[in-house]
């Protein structure tokens, strides 16, 4: 399965972040949707990392090796 635009650039942005941190928020400031998020953890390519203690309904995760190839390894999709 191919990820959708928004899923690739989520994953993306993770490859130049230590440890594979992908962001909560895209780069507008808009919180990444929660859709994006557990389709990608349930893809294999993202991975929950750890709570946040301070807004423990924000999913904190980071890229898988799965996640990481997918993400360096499909072209955009954008026509």
């Amino acid at each position: 399965m191919k990820p959708t635009q928004v899923q690739l650039d989520w994953l993306r942005r993770g490859l130049s972040q230590p440890g594979g941190k992908l962001p909560l928020f895209d780069t507008n400031g808009k919180q990444i949707s929660e859709k994006t998020v557990k389709s990608c953890i349930d893809h294999g390519w993202a991975a929950p990392w750890f709570d946040n203690p301070i807004k423990p309904d924000w999913l904190i995760c980071k890229l898988t090796d799965e996640g990481r190839r997918v993400a360096t390894s499909v072209t955009d999709n954008k026509a």
